[in-house]
């Protein structure tokens, strides 16, 4: 019952992200070309959270869940890398992605953990 809770609370958190990264594309990535460039590369790692995520939470045995948790975490962690490039070029203001970025090293941090958990 407890890890259907935590798939149940990831598989909405993770959807949420995806919203939130695709709010975040149309809101600020379309106006010149590094940013949609960028923009483009963090909306299919975004995405791909809560794809892969969901995937995990159907995977057929530990090796298959592993597997998944291995990609959500690449994925996560390569979202986490595009909002840190944007921040460091400066090319946008911190407060119109700030709260995206605290998210994204939020779930890279639980999903790192949730990884070693089922290595062990």
């Amino acid at each position: 019952m407890e890890n259907l809770d935590y798939n149940e609370k990831y598989r909405i958190r993770t959807k949420k992200y995806a919203v939130d990264i695709i709010c975040f594309y149309s809101q600020n990535c379309t106006e010149n070309e590094v940013m949609r460039v960028i923009g483009k590369q963090l909306l299919r790692s975004g995405t791909s959270v809560a794809a892969n995520f969901r995937a995990y939470t159907r995977g057929r045995s530990v090796a298959e869940r592993y597997s998944k948790m291995c990609i959500v975490v690449e994925e996560a962690d390569e979202s986490q890398f595009w909002l840190e490039l944007i921040e460091e070029a400066e090319l946008l203001p911190m407060e119109n992605f700030s709260n995206l970025k605290n998210e994204t090293d939020e779930l890279v941090k639980i999903f790192t953990k949730t990884k070693a958990n089922i290595k062990r």
